[in-house]
């Protein structure tokens, strides 16, 4: 099977989240995409993380309903810092006639080789870099310079020596980011069209839960100090 990895911290999930996993589902012709929160991400600060449970049920009821997606759990079985060298490391071991594709934004595609073995990673799985608004243009040149073996099929497309390819995709623009929806949860703002409607619902279940990590709400209509 052809399996696309769409990581990051979901804190919270939203709709960009979705919109990315559904555009590399159909462009590239996956069987299926898992998008996979980072149990303890190691380039994020801690103290307004979610814990992971709450953030995988967040991910599963972003995609319930939308055909090829699903919620990967496999961050929560896995100890220390969440590295995609090892992540990708325990796919391949535990899942070898599968085929990987893991995907991320054009800017972040960019940053790889800062990334821990961040120069390997391309021999671990494909690559599906999003162009949404950022630096697509100078991907062609990143990777001449830092993986000069791999080969231009076409626009868009690179292979490696060992079968894995780097395609970039464009995607509908929709710049939403976890900072604004966490502000906005703050100010009781109406987040339609902006996370799913599950993971509005509950984040207004669980208020009282979520508020003692990303910080108490404005008071509501009728003079409640909410959490």
């Amino acid at each position: 099977m052809k399996i696309g990895i769409l990581g990051g911290s979901f804190n919270p999930v939203h709709t960009g989240h979705v919109r990315m996993a559904v555009e590399a589902l159909e462009q590239v012709g996956l069987d299926r995409v898992g998008l996979m929160p980072a149990k303890n991400p190691p380039h994020k600060r801690s103290e307004d993380m979610l814990p992971f449970g709450l953030r995988l049920d967040m991910v599963r009821l972003a995609v319930a309903g939308v055909g090829g997606l699903d919620a990967e759990p496999i961050e929560g079985t896995r100890p220390g810092p969440s590295f995609t060298c090892d992540t990708l490391t325990c796919f391949r071991t535990e899942r070898p006639r599968d085929e990987f594709h893991f995907i991320l934004g054009a800017s972040t595609f960019l940053e790889l080789p800062k990334w821990k073995r961040g120069p390997e990673l391309p021999g671990l799985a494909s690559f599906i870099v999003v162009n949404r608004w950022e630096a697509a243009g100078d991907v062609a040149g990143f990777l001449e310079d830092n993986w000069p073996e791999a080969e231009r099929k076409e626009t868009g497309l690179w292979r490696f020596p060992d079968g894995t390819t780097v395609r970039l995709i464009d995607i509908p623009r929709l710049d939403i980011k976890g900072a604004q929806i966490r502000r906005r949860w703050r100010e009781r703002r109406d987040l339609s069209l902006l996370v799913p409607e599950g993971v509005r619902v509950l984040l207004e279940e669980r208020a009282d839960e979520i508020g003692r990590y990303w910080g108490k709400r404005v008071p509501n209509a009728s003079g409640a100090s909410g959490v």
